[in-house]
């Protein structure tokens, strides 16, 4: 006999990854994210707008979005990477960005890409935001 409990309903899973979304750093993250000119981040960009968080918590929490199918990774294929360019990217995925779009937590995109273009950046995040990216 199980003693897990119930399965979870569609309502549990909805509050669950509201949850997740919502938390304040992951919040932070998701706006990052989407303020981003690509909408696709490096761990490097990320942790340089987050600079009260190390890139080990960074990385955790993007693990958290990513379990809950919020955010996915996208990796530059090999034949494209550059020397000392970033291969590695984190973007909202098309189910976590209907997810955010359902909940009104999309209304301020534009806020957001409009606040990271004025954010002072250092040359080489500079070169990181410009960085080739995967096709999505």
């Amino acid at each position: 006999m199980s003693t897990s409990g119930p399965a979870p309903t569609d309502i549990d899973r909805v509050r669950e990854r509201l949850n997740v979304v919502t938390q304040e750093t992951r919040f932070s993250l998701l706006q990052d994210i989407l303020g981003h000119p690509s909408q696709l981040s490096t761990l490097k960009e990320l942790d340089y707008v987050n600079p009260s968080k190390s890139q080990t918590t960074i990385r955790q929490h993007l693990q958290q979005l990513a379990d809950a199918g919020i955010v996915e990774t996208a990796t530059l294929p090999k034949d494209r990477r550059r020397n000392n360019l970033p291969y590695k990217f984190y973007g909202i995925s098309d189910d976590g960005r209907a997810f955010l779009d359902e909940h009104g937590l999309l209304r301020a995109e534009e806020t957001l890409q409009s606040v990271y273009e004025r954010v002072e950046k250092t040359d080489q995040i500079k070169r990181y935001e410009t960085a080739p990216r995967p096709e999505r």
